[in-house]
């Protein structure tokens, strides 16, 4: 194998397939990234198994070859070199490395050892790259990141009226989000994706303006530009969340988004040692926000907000909060509550396809 390309984007191919590269495996191929050349095309592919990132870029192509070279040693030679061309030439069991005067040599690892990697083979659906990108930013962080608890560590993907909504949660939190007019799944059929993949789609979706979606049996395949994300999907039944959403809230606040989410940060910083943030709330003096850590110090401030309902005290989480803050839309937020222990949620005052779902801490 024979090829030169750009310092930059043969870095951002490598960078991007060894996000999937795993350490767990257990297999020496599988800590390596997969390189196959075929005229001017270069497939480079990384992957633990469970999920398998494969980028597609131009480059100078000599001599096609497959090889497989160390994941992260090779992209740290390639972020090391200078800007410019990189000349890679695979001899034997050694890949030589050029640039300007550098010059690496290191050992490959055989091809034959790497698996075959299959991906679904289900129809390709398209999906709007921008409208996915949001959602997938409002609802991944809600996953729980937890491997001893698997199903929660997904994204569940369900038919919902004529569209498709995603749903996460760790539970103490949840977050829900729906794409009207995307027809994926039908009927009540739902898949698992893992918030791992999802996270990593999201960031090759980039400026695209489409992305096409394959569901198969057990895998589910994003092609986004030249790069495919493939990941297993989770087997398992997701929470009945639905039951967690209250019918009615007797209290509502509505505030400047921006704002809250400034004054929740600032309190934040004397909400240590796991303290929360209360939200202190009455139709006449509006929102103050309180944390008090034992022996450290406290911090308290106002806002000015609509409030309709009976005074109310309530805590959260601080980083539970802010995340919910920072993913809602719009200029004014909305927080819905029932009383100090029950689910509160936080959507758009001006009304959109998402709400998030904030379970209150008990505070004495």
């Amino acid at each position: 194998m024979k090829f030169r390309c750009e310092r930059d984007v043969l870095l951002d191919a490598l960078s991007t397939a060894g996000r999937a590269v795993g350490g767990r495996s257990g297999t020496i191929a599988l800590s390596g990234l997969h390189l196959a050349l075929e005229g001017d095309t270069l497939r480079v592919t990384g992957s633990d198994l469970d999920l398998t990132i494969t980028r597609e870029i131009m480059v100078g192509g000599d001599t096609d070859g497959v090889v497989v070279v160390p994941s992260k040693l090779i992209a740290d030679i390639v972020r090391a070199l200078g800007p410019g061309a990189v000349d890679i030439v695979i001899d034997g069991e050694e890949a030589q490395i050029t640039a300007g005067r550098s010059e690496f040599s290191i050992r490959t690892i055989p091809a034959d050892d790497y698996p075959r990697l299959g991906s679904p083979e289900g129809d390709a659906v398209t999906l709007s790259s921008e409208d996915l990108n949001n959602a997938l930013k409002q609802v991944v962080r809600a996953a729980s990141g937890d491997d001893s608890r698997p199903i929660l560590t997904g994204v569940l993907m369900a038919a919902e009226g004529e569209g498709l909504r995603l749903v996460s949660t760790d539970s103490y939190r949840l977050a829900v989000r729906d794409l009207p007019g995307t027809s994926v799944l039908s009927g009540d059929q739902s898949v698992l994706v893992p918030s791992r993949a999802l996270s990593e789609l999201s960031r090759v979706l980039g400026d695209n303006e489409t992305a096409e979606l394959r569901l198969g049996d057990k895998d589910a395949s994003f092609e986004v530009g030249g790069t495919r994300v493939v990941t297993r999907l989770i087997e398992g039944e997701f929470p009945n969340y639905r039951g967690l959403i209250p019918e009615t809230y007797p209290n509502e606040l509505t505030v400047n988004r921006a704002e809250l989410l400034d004054a929740v940060r600032r309190v934040r910083l004397m909400a240590q040692e796991a303290t929360p943030i209360r939200l202190n709330m009455s139709a006449d003096g509006g929102l103050e926000l309180v944390a008090v850590t034992q022996d450290v110090g406290q911090a308290q401030e106002a806002l000015d907000a609509n409030y309709s309902g009976d005074e109310l005290t309530v805590a959260f989480n601080p980083d539970y909060l802010i995340d919910g803050i920072d993913v809602t839309p719009g200029e004014e937020v909305r927080l819905q509550t029932v009383d100090p222990l029950k689910p509160a949620v936080l959507r758009s005052a001006e009304g959109s396809d998402f709400l998030y779902l904030l379970m209150p801490v008990r505070v004495s």
